[in-house]
């Protein structure tokens, strides 16, 4: 049924709410590849906060501008150099090397002048503990997105410090900032096949159904954006590229079916059977999928997670050739900005930023 052409989008998205995950992954084992890129690519789960993510015909990128020191100067370069390359319109999320409160609230507050000042149509997050967002929050940091990575079972999501009752208070949190400007969509979530096993959380349930699992505890908070960071957990979980590039579709159609707005971290880490090539297939076969986001990394290497991931310029190979736009009101700023222009299929790069905005960026750093 899933198939065939009676079950449309209408049809997948008055279907999702009645689904289980483990109705999802047991599907999800008996498909072809094909088969996981055919339904999924039926499916659009759209979502807004301060833009419009999961349109049809559209692909967006997150911004991540990590730094082994939380440098703000070396964050500033990165986040320029992927503006330039038309990345950010999902969000600029940046990884934190610390805990620290300070920190994480003076990362908040340089995103949010940047995106303030220059109104970008985009929204910012630090990918910290939800109980370090809740403390953010109450010390008024400019908060947009509340993060949190998340697993299938109880005992897997204590192992991370949380429970249900947590994500509420975060959730909850997070609107009462009314920061949204397009929607009230904010909470972040990153998952990944593995996580229970590895926390001897898992109840002897395999990968697959524990990850979908995820699915079903982020779908209850409206999320904005949900990502499988497939590869990143290692060889002991996804032996090599071909199992990574498995993996990420089945957690792509298992997550859009249940009505999950689903994106990638399509990596491997460096001591896995992988290689660029591997990620290269894998977003391709995502883009034609109809994922909702992607990441984009300086060089396609985190410099402070130490994994392989995709690059700004893999956002711009996906969009060109499989003609997927960016976020509609991030490609009018783009092209205000004089950044990127997009005519159908074609992508044209403008002569960059303007040199105010430049100018601004440099002495923010």
């Amino acid at each position: 049924w899933l198939l065939g052409d009676q079950a449309g989008e209408a049809d997948l998205r008055a279907l999702a709410p009645g689904l289980t995950p483990e109705m999802a992954a047991a599907v999800s084992k008996i498909m072809r590849v094909q088969d996981l890129i055919l339904v999924a690519q039926k499916i659009r789960v759209v979502t807004r906060f301060r833009n419009t993510m999961g349109l049809r015909g559209h692909m967006s990128t997150r911004l991540q501008p990590n730094h082994p020191t939380d440098d703000p100067a070396g964050i500033a370069a990165s986040t320029l150099d992927g503006l330039l390359y038309g990345n950010g319109d999902a969000m600029i999320g940046i990884n934190p090397a610390t805990d620290s409160m300070s920190s994480i609230c003076t990362l908040l507050e340089m995103l949010d002048a940047v995106i303030q000042r220059y109104e970008i149509p985009t929204q910012s997050c630090v990918l910290t503990h939800v109980t370090s967002s809740i403390a953010a929050i109450e010390r008024g940091a400019p908060l947009d997105l509340v993060f949190q990575s998340i697993a299938g079972t109880e005992a897997a999501n204590a192992s991370f410090g949380i429970s249900l009752k947590v994500l509420q208070e975060g959730y909850e949190a997070g609107l009462s900032l009314k920061r949204g400007t397009l929607g009230n969509n904010l909470m972040y979530f990153e998952t990944g096949q593995g996580s229970a096993l590895s926390a001897n959380a898992h109840h002897d349930v395999d990968q697959q159904t524990c990850e979908a699992r995820a699915y079903a505890v982020a779908r209850h908070f409206n999320p904005f954006l949900v990502n499988t960071v497939v590869g990143f957990i290692g060889p002991e979980y996804l032996y090599n590229g071909k199992q990574i590039i498995r993996a990420g579709l089945e957690d792509h159609f298992c997550g859009k079916l249940l009505g999950v707005p689903m994106g990638c971290d399509i990596c491997y880490t460096n001591h896995a059977e992988a290689d660029q090539d591997d990620m290269d297939m894998l977003l391709t076969l995502l883009g034609t999928a109809g994922i909702n986001f992607i990441m984009g990394i300086p060089g396609s290497d985190d410099v402070m997670l130490n994994y392989q991931t995709t690059s700004f310029h893999d956002a711009l190979y996906a969009r060109q050739v499989l003609g997927l736009r960016v976020a509609p009101e991030f490609e009018a700023w783009l092209a205000k900005m004089n950044i990127l222009r997009q005519d159908g299929n074609r992508l044209q790069l403008g002569d960059g930023l303007p040199e105010p905005f430049r100018r601004a960026l440099e002495q923010l750093a």
